[in-house]
């Protein structure tokens, strides 16, 4: 599982971060903890942080440390919630490459929870749009984006629905300008 914010331990090294589900799950000795860490590490391509804290990352550097941590047990699926959520568009980038080689290199199957279309019509085969509870859409990327529903619409295109809209200009009908 891949947190949407890393939940990286603040007071653990990024090394100790990763080897931490091997220490609490396998009966490995220390020097091949190390090497796996070294190895998902290196995938990630942050090979050689094994000493720094999270704090001395950059945001998409966690991020990828998180990733690192979450293949480490060699899973055959990962969960994302928002992987790229707090990244700039080329560290989202980065991140879809990932999703995508940890798919093609290592066979892992991912299940991706994202708002980011750009970030979903890269790395998605298969989208699935929920709305109160049901699916609304289910296909491939082509599928959804010539979807004729209006909400699956709104979404990909980020717009606001009029209902909301007309909230808003209600609220500022009268209103008067309070800056100074």
């Amino acid at each position: 599982f891949l947190f949407q914010m890393g939940a990286l331990f603040d007071s653990m090294t990024v090394g100790q971060n990763v080897c931490f589900p091997l220490v609490e799950h396998t009966h490995m000795k220390l020097a091949e903890q190390r090497e796996r860490c070294h190895e998902v590490l290196t995938l990630v391509g942050l090979a050689g942080v094994e000493r720094k804290m999270p704090a001395e990352l950059s945001g998409g550097q966690r991020k990828r440390v998180a990733l690192a941590r979450a293949v480490v047990l060699r899973p055959q699926l990962v969960l994302y919630d928002e992987p790229t959520t707090g990244l700039d568009p080329i560290r989202a980038d980065v991140i879809n490459e990932l999703i995508l080689s940890l798919s093609d290199k290592l066979g892992i199957t991912s299940v991706v929870v994202t708002h980011d279309m750009t970030s979903a019509n890269k790395i998605a085969d298969r989208m699935v749009m929920l709305y109160d509870g049901r699916v609304i859409a289910d296909g491939d990327p082509q599928t959804i984006r010539q979807s004729d529903n209006d909400l699956v619409q709104r979404f990909i295109h980020g717009r606001a629905d009029e209902a909301d809209l007309a909230a808003i200009r209600r609220g500022f009908a009268g209103a008067r300008p309070t800056m100074a």
